[in-house]
């Protein structure tokens, strides 16, 4: 699988590109939505319409407790949950429980059993982050999964045709938000930012993924070496291992303040 991916400013340009996207044959369980709310206005929402049957067909259970469930566009799952490091997020789509729940958000019990490994095969989990900072900034995000490559460059058209940011821009946005202060923090450790840059954003980066972010350090640790480990093989003349822990280190501080103050708002 494949995952494609736009940036929306506009949630109603993003509710477009979804239906398109449908039009074009994708089938709902493979296109998903994401979008940043209000707990008020999410209640609201999920109230204005029915509630979907707990059997309907191919449903699974998410992780954690019930938050709601709805009949959203095209008829699509409509989820409210919280996630952790942004806020209140609407997900339309069982393809968007799926982001959710593997970006540590408690989506809700749709229905008995787990989500399919079909589901959640392909989700580009190492770029949860960048819809994270995506949605903290009121944008929309629009994800779809495809088997073929040729179909995933159709579908970028697509998106980029109703409007669009691809994730790679949205993702190089997100590092030119941050990057002064990371410079001057790394300033401290009298090194070069500028040549030690590439190996500490990818420290930083690492700490953000959904596998490792949440663990203890010592048990984040053994992911952070072995990361080092086959970044030196790559890279035999660089000198690797401080920017890069560096990076991590200073990537979990910035996602445990996300956190905090997520939960304060």
């Amino acid at each position: 699988m494949e995952a494609v991916t736009g940036v929306f400013y506009s949630r109603s340009d993003a509710e477009d590109a979804v239906e398109k996207l449908r039009a074009a044959g994708l089938k709902p369980d493979k296109v998903a939505l994401l979008t940043p709310g209000k707990t008020d206005k999410i209640d609201k929402e999920l109230e204005s319409v029915p509630l979907v049957a707990a059997e309907q067909s191919g449903m699974g259970k998410a992780i954690g407790g019930v938050v709601g469930a709805a009949a959203g566009l095209s008829g699509g799952p409509l989820l409210a949950a919280f996630l952790p490091g942004v806020g209140p997020i609407i997900a339309v789509g069982l393809l968007g429980a799926a982001v959710l729940a593997a970006a540590g958000a408690s989506v809700g019990a749709i229905a008995g059993g787990k989500l399919e490994n079909s589901m959640t095969e392909g989700l580009p989990e190492d770029e949860l982050f960048v819809y994270e900072d995506a949605l903290r900034k009121g944008r929309s995000v629009v994800i779809a999964l495809t088997e073929r490559r040729s179909d995933a460059a159709r579908l970028r058209e697509l998106l980029k045709a109703e409007g669009a940011e691809g994730i790679d821009a949205a993702k190089q946005q997100w590092w030119i938000g941050l990057r002064s202060a990371e410079q001057e923090h790394y300033s401290k450790f009298s090194r070069n930012f500028s040549d030690d840059e590439k190996f500490y954003r990818l420290g930083f980066e690492a700490a953000l993924h959904s596998r490792t972010r949440c663990l203890e350090y010592d048990q984040a640790l053994a992911e952070m070496t072995s990361d080092i480990e086959e970044l030196q093989r790559q890279y035999p003349d660089a000198e690797v291992a401080e920017p890069f822990s560096r990076g991590y280190e200073r990537g979990r501080e910035h996602y445990q303040h996300l956190c905090d103050e997520s939960r304060a708002a």
